[in-house]
């Protein structure tokens, strides 16, 4: 069997390692972008694998997101150690008051509506009282048209509600 030479490339530091050095370097008042990063990187380290540019992308979102680079401006840049945490979106919470100490605290209550007690007596039914108007509560019943029409047309004086129907015209008869 013949024996195979295996090629081992060196051993690279971490990319968040890698992406420090690089802005020390460039040392540039508002950041460096992330080609001059790739460009630095890609210098000083020689060999790198096929995906770096994948993995630079990567490490630098999440080293933005944690919070060691700052991004803006399409530049990134080291965080200021003396500026303030950003703070996260909406209202922040309410300070908590301290309790005084041996006080128990009453468990939470529960969400909803209370479930019925299955043992309580039933309620008997509550007794309808009427208006005193005699008409039912509520919208009238709809009349039948035939009905409703003839009333309405005596009480408005004979003519019906709306425009009248068209009139056809009667032909007259043909004979042959």
């Amino acid at each position: 069997m013949a024996t195979e030479e295996v090629h081992k490339p060196q051993s690279l530091p971490p990319y968040p390692e890698m992406i420090m050095k690089a802005l020390e370097a460039l040392n540039e008042t508002n950041g460096s972008n992330r080609s001059a990063i790739a460009e630095y990187i890609e210098s000083s380290y020689g060999e790198l694998p096929a995906a770096h540019s994948t993995l630079l992308s990567h490490h630098l979102n999440k080293m933005k997101e944690s919070g060691e680079l700052v991004f803006w401006k399409n530049n990134y840049m080291k965080r200021d150690p003396s500026a303030p945490a950003k703070r996260g979106r909406g209202r922040p919470p309410k300070p908590k008051v301290p309790l005084p100490p041996g006080t128990v605290l009453a468990p939470p209550r529960p969400r909803g509506r209370p479930p019925k007690d299955p043992n309580a007596p039933p309620k008997p039914p509550k007794a309808r009282v009427s208006a005193g108007t005699g008409r039912p509560r509520g919208r009238p019943k709809k009349i039948s048209r035939s009905t409703a029409a003839t009333t309405a047309n005596s009480a408005a004086g004979g003519r019906p509600r709306g425009r009248p129907p068209k009139v056809k015209p009667s032909l007259p008869e043909v004979t042959v």
